[in-house]
Formats: C-alpha cells, structure tokens, sequence
C-alpha cells in the first residue's frame, strides 16, 4: 500500500519539490558548486518558504543515509526517486552533496541573490504558479477549438475561478510586468508557463499580458 499524505509529508514532501525542481536539467551538482536546478530551488525558496529549506536537507540526508528496504518496496511505502541521470550507485553520495549545499544556504546564508528571470521551467512555475494555471490551462493549443477569441478565454477564466485566485493572478501579471523584461523574455517565459498561442493583433507578448490584467481587473 503506498503512503499516506500525511506520513508521505513528513518523510519526502520537501524532497519531492526539489527533484521537481530538476525536471528537465541536469544533477551536475559538485560540492563546490550548485547545478542550475538546484540554484533555482535555493533562490526561490529561502525567498518564498526559507523554511521549508532545513526539512528539505534532512529529508535529502535521511534518505541517502537510510534508502527504503526490501519490505517498504514491496509495500510500496517509499519514494521513487525520478531519474536525474545520475547513475544509480552514485545516487546516494549525489542526495548528499545536494543536502550539504542546502545546509550552507541556512548556515552560512549562501544564497543566490534575486533575479528578475526565472532560470528552469520549476522557477518560473514556483514563482507564478496561477499564471501558469491561466496559460496552461485556457491558452493552450486547444484554445482556438474552444474559445471564438482570446478575450472570450479570458472571460470564461474570470467567469469560472474563485475571485481570490483571480485576484492572485493579476497580482502575478502586475509583477511579470513590473520586471521589465526583454519582449523576448515575456515570449519564452509565456512558452515557460504554458501558453502555446500567439497573442492576438496588434498586441505583442507584453502588452497582451497587460490586456489580460486590465480586462480581469475590469471584470473583477
């Protein structure tokens, strides 16, 4: 039988959201230095949930020191770690290093600074997490087969979601816009975050996520 929420919480929660946040790059963490994944991990989370930093190294630690047995496989009480590419034998002294440089980050305050551009698709989604909902979700490649516009999508989202959640959004947009980035920028974070079509004439990437916040602040 496989575990519990509760007891999955406790003994691999905050593992799970950092191997989640290598999905798509590469373990190439050494002890002295971080690899990209984990250095967005870092930033955004002493950030977000500094917290949440020390249950994730003696998760990471409690897990290289003492890997499920025979009898939790079985059962299935344990927690498949996703592949990372690291070789299996190595995996082990890997979650250490990762662990260690967890530990300097709370005690030493080695943290990566702020950055205005997520550097991984985890970051990105870390960080605007309803956006990514938005795009995803209501501007997919479907989107055409659904909706007759995209301000028709955008009605149907403000229509159908929680006014908070909403109101989230738009704080997550105000922010996006609030960086200031490149216009190319704002094309792969959007690509990052789940949309897959192009904003409608005239608008460019950034002054259509302007629209959005208008129309949904309008609408609110």
């Amino acid at each position: 039988m496989s575990l519990k929420p509760l007891e999955f919480d406790r003994r691999y929660g905050e593992l799970d959201h950092v191997f989640r946040a290598y999905a798509g790059q590469l373990a190439h963490d050494t002890p002295e230095l971080p690899s990209a994944a984990l250095t967005a991990y870092l930033r955004h989370t002493w950030h977000s949930r500094p917290w949440a930093l020390s249950v994730a190294e003696q998760q990471l630690r409690e897990y290289a020191e003492h890997p499920p047995g025979r009898l939790r496989i079985r059962l299935g009480e344990f927690y498949p770690l996703p592949d990372t590419g690291v070789p299996d034998p190595e995996v082990g002294e890997w979650l250490l290093v990762v662990a260690g440089h967890i530990r300097r980050a709370v005690e030493e305050g080695e943290v990566p600074p702020p950055s205005p551009l997520p550097a991984t698709h985890w970051e990105w989604h870390a960080r605007f997490p309803e956006l990514g909902q938005f795009l995803g979700g209501w501007f997919s490649q479907d989107m055409p087969d659904e909706f007759a516009d995209h301000d028709t999508a955008i009605a149907d989202y403000a229509a159908t979601t929680d006014r908070t959640l909403v109101a989230r959004l738009v704080g997550e947009l105000r922010e996006l816009l609030a960086l200031a980035l490149d216009e190319t920028d704002y094309v792969v974070g959007t690509a990052e975050l789940g949309m897959e079509v192009e904003p409608p004439e005239p608008h460019t990437t950034s002054t259509w996520l302007t629209h959005a916040a208008d129309r949904l602040t309008r609408n609110g």
